[in-house]
């Protein structure tokens, strides 16, 4: 026998040209940047190119305290500048050197309104060789509104974004670039009412008194943007025992929510379970943030508190997007790329949803809109964890579902994926328990993602991840108790004891009989 040497990393990368992109990226985009310069934070975020569903490659932030005093001052406070300078000359930098090719700057509140933001602007102008963009506060509902639209899928209802200095709402969805801006942001409330928490609310109840603001659609979901309402989320997370920490997509009974922010404002912080995890410059806000959010959801109305993680800069970004893309499935769009970058093969995936939704029709499972994406979704991720050890397959598919950035679903459909996942590696009669957060799945939901992995048990053992196969397959109804799975001549060697055991699986799942017909 020829012993043949393989082909190690060092002689991979001396035969192939040398590039600053890993196959681990997307090679056909180019980063772009923005730099935020918020009144109390000043960050920069890196992402892998404009796209529907941008990967973050970077993401770093000072928290400058830029906004600190403005409302008593009317100035930038010099400290604060010179922290914020530092940050930005270092953002400059690190964007040149990952080859950022737009770097957009935006700046909101403190710099707007203060006296001497002129001047720190053309300070931040001259280190970034770029214009900055002073937004009005309209602007800035605008993008936070548009942030929501790219992080949700058909959202419906009013957008809040509660920065440093101001906080922002705009109806979802809303043709008009006009909302409406408040002296509420958390930095500015707690200076205006001298951190007295009673004065807080008065304030803020007082801002909110005379805005009128229409719902655009019956559900009355408010959706929270901002790193301090996003804080208060991950508390509430930790306070209730919720079974997965994601905040994107939260949901809450907004009068449950002001149940727990009245807390918030009135007890010591040091005794909510998950204190430790809040950044402790973060902390002190967390009161006045829960001030505001209680008199916003109380003057609208709201039913639901909906948290985003998308905001302002993920609003930006998709402003700058045609419409064709602006249409696309944000879900669909972050999860084909894990397929692309980390599966046997992506156009398997793409046949398998095709494979699978003919047959779920031949079954006699319907499927709503969001369960019918989130099989296209669980089909897109069932081989990106093929690297791993056999018997950690599902542990590492779970990781990822569990803290994979997607957007435009919910938590139900994150429990949908990870029962897909589980099952399809454990097995459906395993003794194993899905993880915990396959609770959030309606019993309905979770049936319809067992019988999924159930046919992606079988057939897996027929294509083996090779594309082409499973279009020669079909799962066919001849009658009432009795379904059919044809495979043409050429894959007859192909049936044996295991796939017949996965296919006696899967008839216990539908309830029904399968067998084999070769054609």
């Amino acid at each position: 026998m020829t012993r043949r040497k393989g082909l190690s990393i060092a002689a991979f990368l001396t035969r192939k040209q040398k590039t600053t992109e890993a196959q681990g990226r997307l090679r056909e985009r180019e980063p772009v940047a923005i730099i935020d310069i918020g009144s109390n934070s000043v960050r920069l975020v890196m992402y892998e190119g404009l796209s529907r569903s941008p990967a973050v490659l970077f993401n770093e932030k000072v928290l400058c305290g830029l906004g600190q005093g403005v409302a008593k001052t009317g100035k930038l406070d010099e400290n604060a500048m010179e922290r914020a300078i530092n940050a930005i000359r270092r953002f400059k930098h690190l964007s040149d050197q990952s080859g950022v090719s737009e770097l957009h700057i935006l700046a909101t509140a403190a710099s707007r309104e203060a006296d001497n933001g002129q001047f720190f602007i053309d300070a931040v102008e001259e280190i970034c060789s770029s214009k900055v963009q002073l937004l009005s506060g309209d602007m800035e509902a605008y993008y936070a509104g548009l942030g929501v639209s790219s992080g949700f899928y058909d959202p419906d209802g009013i957008v809040g974004d509660l920065g440093g200095g101001s906080m922002e709402l705009i109806p979802t969805n809303s043709k008009s670039k006009h909302g409406v801006t408040t002296p509420l942001g958390g930095l500015r409330l707690q200076e205006t009412s001298k951190g007295d928490m009673d004065q807080a609310r008065k304030i803020a109840k007082k801002e909110l008194s005379n805005i009128k603001l229409k719902w655009p659609g019956k559900r009355k979901c408010f959706y929270a943007i901002g790193g301090t309402w996003r804080n208060l989320a991950r508390l509430h997370l930790f306070d209730v025992g919720y079974p997965l920490d994601v905040v994107h997509g939260y949901t809450v009974k907004s009068k449950d929510y002001i149940e727990f922010c009245k807390r918030v404002t009135k007890d010591n912080l040091d005794e909510f379970k998950g204190i430790e995890e809040i950044s402790k410059n973060r902390r002190n806000l967390l009161p006045f943030g829960a001030a505001a959010l209680i008199e916003t959801l109380e003057s609208l109305g709201a039913k639901e508190v909906v948290m985003s993680a998308t905001g302002l800069r993920e609003g930006y970004l998709y402003s700058l997007l045609d419409d064709e893309t602006k249409a696309s499935d944000a879900l669909l769009e972050a999860t084909g790329e894990l397929a692309i970058l980390r599966s046997r093969s992506p156009q398997h995936s793409l046949e398998l949803a095709d494979w699978t939704e003919q047959a779920l029709r031949e079954i006699g499972i319907t499927e709503n809109e969001d369960e019918a994406r989130w099989r296209k979704a669980a089909c897109n991720l069932a081989d990106i964890s093929w690297r791993a050890a056999s018997d950690f397959r599902a542990e590492q598919s779970l990781g990822i579902i569990n803290n994979a950035g997607f957007n435009s679903i919910s938590h139900e459909g994150r429990a949908y994926l990870a029962i897909v996942n589980f099952h399809r590696y454990q097995g459906l009669g395993s003794k194993q328990n899905p993880p915990g957060f396959a609770s959030l799945a309606s019993e309905e939901t979770a049936k319809k993602a067992r019988l999924l992995s159930a046919l992606f048990r079988v057939l897996y053992l027929f294509s083996a991840s090779v594309e082409d196969v499973l279009p020669t397959m079909k799962l066919v109804r001849t009658g009432y108790g009795n379904i059919v799975l044809q495979i043409p001549k050429q894959l007859e060697a192909l049936v044996g004891e295991r796939p017949n055991n996965r296919l006696e699986q899967l008839g216990k799942e539908i309830g029904e009989d399968v067998t084999i017909n070769i054609e």
